[in-house]
């Protein structure tokens, strides 16, 4: 299993505008979230071992976060000729399979995945109410494999900050998954 990490974009860095759909083809873009709402933006995708291995806890962050205010939003932007498991119709299969209580997204184009600098799944962009990244790293230190429990800690601890007006830690460890699964000749400058 090749491990790729987060980019690990600059803090401050503003979130780049989206409108895509959901496996439903309903669309959903920044603009719909409540201007005074923290953001995260979750790259995601049905295949990748270390999305699965994170997928109910993920779930249950959503539940636990959207009440408090948190605005979340999972895009997967895989290339589906390549990774047919990947595709809109399997997204849903997969929707329904953990809960998850948020907009799944695909970016087809995957430029809003560029625009995001987005390397791996999962990849978090975590923006505070002025739409500002404040947080951009693991969900927590677990890994397939290893023995460490599955908790979002690191992603909940930035959250929860976000959430009492103040700025989690500069201090952030960067996300490792699967690489985004770029089409042929697509592949972004800062990939590879």
């Amino acid at each position: 299993m090749a491990k790729t990490p987060s980019t690990m974009v600059d803090l401050g860095t503003p979130a780049p505008f989206f409108r895509l759909p959901d496996p439903w083809g309903r669309e959903f873009g920044l603009d719909d979230v409540p201007a005074e709402s923290p953001l995260l933006v979750a790259f995601l995708s049905n295949h990748c071992p270390f999305v699965k291995h994170i997928g109910r806890e993920l779930a249950e962050f959503g539940r636990d976060y959207l009440p408090r205010g948190l605005q979340i939003v999972g895009i997967n932007a895989n290339d589906v000729q390549a990774y047919p498991a990947d595709s809109p119709e399997m997204m849903a299969v997969e929707v329904e399979r953990l809960g998850y209580p948020f907009p799944y997204l695909f970016d087809e184009s995957q430029e809003v995945a560029k625009a995001y600098g987005a390397a791996c799944t999962p990849d978090f962009f975590l923006y505070d109410a002025g739409r500002r990244l404040v947080y951009r790293g693991q969900f927590d230190s677990s890994r397939p494999g290893l023995d460490v429990p599955v908790t979002g800690r690191d992603l909940r601890t930035a959250a929860d900050a976000v959430l009492a007006g103040e700025s989690p830690s500069a201090d952030q460890v960067a996300s490792v998954g699967c690489n985004i699964k770029w089409k042929p000749g697509n592949e972004p400058a800062y990939f590879g």
